[in-house]
């Protein structure tokens, strides 16, 4: 793990806590925090003493989403440089879709999927931003804790992709407000996000750390096989009502939208929002 993407603590009896620590940078993802943040659940699920993880950030902000500063080819380089195979998905510098497939499937879906399916319980805590990106490494965990200046945003349809990776929109808002929250690319407070159900509690920013722990210690004196069945058996009845099969197939529609702005634009994106690409070229990719 690299210590400046992420920190790993034990700040209670059966707690660990990964923390997101790139606050210069307001948290952006990039492979290597991805795989940092991976290694850390790694260990924590490991460790026989550990019951709860909670995963929180430093900084004003719980994270800005994915890290757009870099260049598809040094995601895709990264991603073979640095992959610890989390999925059964290789090749991932070949060109065109191929390799840009691979790579987000393996960083992004994939690395998803893992966490979501963890076998003890996970506690979110965010506090600030959580853009795109940043609602992923949210949504996987089993229980959100916001603080009240939390704003929560998938802005990527202004940019010309149908979602981010995960589409986990209509299982975390309703049918309705997911569509909302995609077409408006609105910044939705804490207290609406706890109203639709996809945050469990709201608490002032002062408090998050503390209530996220008391939180856990309380869920660390369960014990440690009935927590790991009853998270299994929520995450089996979203599967049984579609939810992997959902996911799977949005990521799809989410490369068709890249392959659409490669060829219109040269880039993942609609860059016609992004002022740094605006006077760069079309070209087919």
């Amino acid at each position: 793990m690299t210590e400046a993407n992420i920190r790993y603590e034990s700040p209670a009896e059966g707690v660990a806590r990964i923390t997101l620590a790139r606050p210069d940078k307001h948290n952006a993802i990039n492979p290597q925090m991805i795989y940092d943040v991976n290694a850390a659940f790694d260990r924590a699920v490991r460790d026989e003493s550990v019951k709860v993880i909670i995963l929180g950030a430093d900084g004003r902000n719980f994270s800005a989403g994915h890290d757009i500063a870099d260049t598809v080819a040094d995601f895709q380089a990264a991603t073979k440089a640095n992959s610890p195979g989390v999925s059964s998905w290789s090749d991932f510098t070949e060109e065109y879709t191929h390799g840009w497939y691979a790579a987000e499937k393996e960083t992004y879906l994939e690395s998803a999927r893992r966490w979501r399916n963890l076998s003890k319980p996970t506690i979110c805590t965010v506090q600030g931003k959580c853009i795109a990106g940043a609602l992923i490494f949210a949504w996987v965990c089993d229980i959100i804790i916001a603080a009240k200046d939390a704003q929560f945003s998938d802005p990527v349809v202004t940019f010309g992709v149908s979602g981010v990776e995960w589409l986990g929109h209509p299982w975390e808002l309703g049918a309705r407000k997911a569509k909302e929250f995609l077409f408006t690319s609105d910044m939705w407070n804490a207290e609406e996000a706890h109203r639709l159900g996809m945050v469990n509690h709201v608490v002032e920013r002062d408090d998050l750390d503390e209530f996220a722990l008391n939180m856990a210690i309380k869920i660390a004196g369960k014990p440690a096989f009935a927590l790991k069945l009853a998270k299994e058996a929520v995450n089996k009845t979203l599967d049984i009502q579609g939810q992997a099969n959902a996911i799977d197939q949005a990521f799809s529609l989410h490369h068709l939208c890249h392959n659409q702005n490669f060829r219109e634009f040269g880039y993942g994106m609609d860059t016609s929002n992004l002022p740094k690409f605006a006077s760069a070229p079309k070209k087919d990719g």
